[in-house]
């Protein structure tokens, strides 16, 4: 038998997550240490993965599949398409900055704080999300995928409530308060978009007989399989409310804010670039390819919320006087764009959707990051306790800088070419949402540079007067980030070529073409 390769990437972190846990209280440093090594190791066998992956071969490939729950006709399945592998990719890169970036954000207040293992059980919890996450992108069985998407969860929950951000203007009574309602608001959103998700399961296994993805695909591709038309709309509608609450899609957005406010920086970028993605991920994975006639007939509501999103997310973070929930606005603006770029129905649509997945994910991960060591020299999360950084640290203003000109999608950047591709998908078949859809690219522009004013220019504050520049570890940090969304946006043919032969898959399940231009004949 072959090596399992994709069990592999999510049994690494997940042993990595227990190892980590057995370490000593005492020995924090090599917790720390152990948890970057697995990180490591995640993403070497993610690269293999994207080494072995041939674009041009089948669907689904470096398969495993074997008898689980046979009696319910549960199978543990697992492969990858083009589309996963981007995201997988992204995942196992982003964990390791992340790991790196929160090297202190566990540590405990005051020496000898008595609290249990604070430093291993955040990067144990680091570890477990990461399993769960990239498992979630390989599982071709409808029923293994809903078990760690739901699982996921629990780490974050206890991620966000017991490791939140420490900067809080009103004192650590108040920030264990607020931490705390934004997990609980996390769960229960969670929670519930995905219950109704497990009654959709259990219907469409009512249906279908088993809950193999490629199976079902199939029997509905052949027409063996037929589902009534109200019956198709009801699964669909159960799966997608799930995803959209992880997305997050308007009006299910409103516990990101809260959840990105409270947690500390490299949790944030946890969720916006890695667990998020998983339910636009989800959306073309499961959505588009088990019920296609529902998903068309939805279309047009769900281009309505995405528009909604786009400009609603953007009008908000112009008004946020916190750097956090301004980030976590701008995702809600950026996550419409990759919606509707998967429900325009279209292959420019489908692949800057999917390139958007990466581009974000980077992007984010940049900004957050540097917006996150820039509130630990401050302590403040409120934009307006900061001004003239720029003059006091250069290096550190230079990369928020860039951050930020990816996140309002500045050509030469790697966002620039998803969002490009995104609108121009859209506008070839909905040409007025997708002249609409282009007033979110001028809002990104007010709020990132008026954050960037407000912050980095001006005269210096004595409170920043004294503020250090970036570090080694810092710099290992975000130096990647930025070399990767200037190549990614000056060549990105790298991502392209792997997600294209999925996105046209894609569109051959939901039996959609790109419209054909309406050029006048020539006389």
């Amino acid at each position: 038998m072959s090596f399992p390769l994709l069990t592999a990437t999510a049994v690494v972190p997940a042993l990595g997550a227990v190892a980590t846990a057995a370490v000593p209280a005492a020995k924090r440093t090599a917790a720390k240490w152990l948890a970057l090594v697995v990180s490591l190791a995640t993403l070497a066998l993610a690269i293999t993965v994207l080494v072995r992956f041939d674009p041009d071969g089948g669907r689904y490939q470096l398969t495993e599949s074997h008898a689980w729950i046979a009696d319910f006709g549960v199978r543990y399945e697992l492969g990858v398409d083009g589309i996963a592998v981007a995201l997988l990719a992204l995942t196992a890169l982003l964990i390791p900055f992340i790991i790196l970036a929160g090297w202190h954000d566990a540590d405990p207040l005051e020496t000898g704080s008595r609290r249990w293992r604070p430093t291993q059980g955040f990067f144990v919890l680091i570890l477990a999300v990461e399993a769960m996450v990239i498992i979630s992108f390989e599982a071709t069985d409808v029923f293994l995928f809903y078990i760690f998407f739901e699982a996921m969860l629990i780490p974050m929950y206890f991620l966000i409530g017991g490791f939140g951000d420490r900067a809080h203007e009103h004192g650590e009574a108040a920030a264990s308060t607020q931490r705390s309602y934004a997990a609980v608001k996390f769960l229960l959103y969670n929670l519930v978009g995905g219950l109704i998700m497990l009654a959709a399961v259990i219907g469409l296994y009512v249906v279908a007989g088993n809950f193999s993805l490629q199976e079902i695909a199939q029997a509905r591709a052949n027409g063996s399989l037929h589902m009534a038309t109200g019956t198709e709309r009801w699964l669909f509608l159960g799966f997608f409310f799930a995803f959209a609450v992880k997305a997050p899609l308007w009006p299910l957005h409103t516990w990101l804010p809260n959840a990105m406010q409270e947690s500390t920086a490299p949790v944030a970028v946890l969720i916006t670039a890695v667990v998020d993605k998983v339910g636009t991920f989800a959306m073309l994975r499961f959505c588009l390819q088990l019920f296609p006639e529902a998903s068309k007939w939805a279309t047009p509501v769900i281009l309505v919320l995405a528009l909604i999103s786009i400009v609603y997310g953007a009008l908000l973070a112009v008004g946020q006087r916190d750097i956090k929930r301004l980030v976590a606005y701008a995702s809600i603006s950026h996550f419409g764009f990759i919606i509707m770029g998967i429900f325009a129905m279209t292959s420019q649509g489908q692949s800057g959707a999917t390139l958007y997945m990466v581009n974000h994910g980077i992007s984010t991960a940049a900004l957050m990051l540097v917006a996150g060591f820039l509130i630990s020299r401050r302590g403040s999360r409120l934009i307006a306790d900061y001004g003239g950084v720029q003059k006091v640290a250069p290096v550190l203003a230079g990369t928020f800088l860039i951050g930020g000109l990816a996140t309002l999608s500045l050509p030469g950047l790697a966002p620039f070419v998803s969002e490009f591709l995104v609108l121009v998908g859209t506008f070839t078949r909905y040409p007025v949402i997708g002249v609409i859809a282009t007033f979110g690219i001028v809002l990104a522009a007010l709020y990132t540079l008026v954050l960037y004013q407000r912050t980095m220019t001006g005269p210096v504050k004595p409170e920043v007067s004294a503020m250090p520049d970036l570090r080694l570890r810092e710099l290992v940090v975000v130096t990647p980030l930025i070399v990767l969304l200037i190549f990614l946006g000056v060549y990105p043919k790298p991502v392209t070529d792997i997600v294209n032969p999925a996105v046209k898959q894609t569109m051959s399940d939901v039996h959609k073409t790109d419209p054909k231009p309406e050029v006048e004949a020539a006389k």
